[in-house]
């Protein structure tokens, strides 16, 4: 599997406008998001919840910075505006060319608030899946569908109403299109988790499958990516790469097994065609980046390391005739993985706000 784990490198910060002096103090206290500073309450019920997810959201912020109720109601609106949450992006381009540091997007909406903190609960619950990987297959493949739901419920249940915000630009976190790319990518990686654990069996022919299966999932992703533009046309090119450079790998190991399945047949001149086509294919789509062209090259080698061997094998002894590229089967794709769906939490009692 390549990694890719910029999803969590989000951060987050309150907007605010100060003058040229301010002391140290100051600024920390307009920078900290108070929640029962700007909602007003009838309640001590409501006002204890609110100083509780203002302690939450700070721990949040400390965390990934180092250091719902929505509603139309006009005053909602008004007050949500004065609260001024501001995101980062991780996954877009122009976040990257800002010396002073990241770029901040500001969206005055509550809805945007928990997109934001779902997208990044998802990409915590993914890094963690990779993290477990090399000690336990079935909780990293757990996690991973976990993640996928998580985005899954993002893309359909929260983001959706952000389409009608009148902000000037939104990052790709806060679409509906890329939580369903994050959905699709948690969904490939935990099917290629799965495959680790049918390796063992050795089934060549269900392998192949499993692997085409994860290159598709791939593959609607990276049609995803290029139909986004309306919605947000400022995509990270290297996110756009680790989506492509994943699945020509998986697609490369697919027709790697499918030629094992097909030499132990006996049809040695039609395994040696799906190796060259493989081989060639492979080879146009090398990634850029190294970590994941050192993966990519070791595939390369190993499916180079068959063909050579087959080859010589044919010229020696069966003298088959290699069929033409359009005479060659394909892999049949297989998925045999679905997202784990997410629930939230809701509180039991309702908010009291002096409307």
């Amino acid at each position: 599997m390549l990694q890719f784990s910029d999803p969590t490198k989000l951060k987050t910060q309150k907007d605010f406008d100060l003058g040229l002096e301010c002391d140290v103090e100051l600024f920390a206290f307009l920078t900290v998001i108070a929640f029962e500073d700007i909602y007003p309450t009838r309640d001590s019920g409501t006002l204890v919840q609110l100083k509780e997810l203002s302690s939450k959201r700070r721990a949040i912020e400390e965390s990934i910075n180092e250091s719902s109720l929505v509603s139309d109601n006009p005053r909602m609106v008004r007050w949500t505006s004065e609260l001024k949450i501001r995101w980062s992006s991780a996954l877009s381009s122009s976040s990257f060319f800002f010396l002073t540091g990241p770029k901040y997007f500001r969206i005055d909406s509550l809805q945007f608030e928990l997109g934001m903190a779902l997208f990044l609960y998802g990409a915590v619950i993914r890094e963690w899946a990779s993290e477990v990987l090399s000690v336990d297959l079935v909780q990293s493949a757990t996690l991973f569908r976990k993640a996928a739901g998580v985005y899954h419920y993002l893309a359909l249940e929260v983001l959706p109403p952000l389409l009608s915000s009148s902000a000037p630009e939104r990052q790709p976190e806060a679409t509906s299109s890329v939580s369903s790319v994050m959905s699709l990518i948690c969904l490939a990686e935990a099917q290629a988790v799965t495959i680790r654990k049918a390796e063992e069996k050795g089934n060549t022919g269900l392998l192949a499958k499993l692997h085409f299966g994860v290159s598709q999932l791939l593959d609607e992703a990276h049609f995803i990516l290029h139909s986004t533009t309306k919605e947000c046309k400022d995509i990270s090119g290297r996110f756009v790469d680790f989506v492509s450079s994943s699945k020509a790998l998986h697609e490369l190991r697919s027709y790697k097994y499918l030629a094992d399945s097909i030499k132990v047949s006996g049809q040695i001149g039609v395994t040696i065609g799906i190796l060259r086509h493989a081989l060639t294919n492979g080879q146009k789509k090398m990634p850029g980046e190294e970590s994941w062209r050192s993966v990519f090259k070791r595939e390369i080698d190993e499916v180079s390391a068959l063909l050579r061997k087959y080859e010589h094998e044919n010229d020696f002894v069966w003298h088959e005739k290699v069929p033409l590229h359009d005479e060659l089967p394909i892999p049949e794709g297989k998925k045999i993985v679905n997202y784990i769906a997410y629930h939230p939490e809701r509180w039991e009692r309702a908010l009291v706000f002096k409307i």
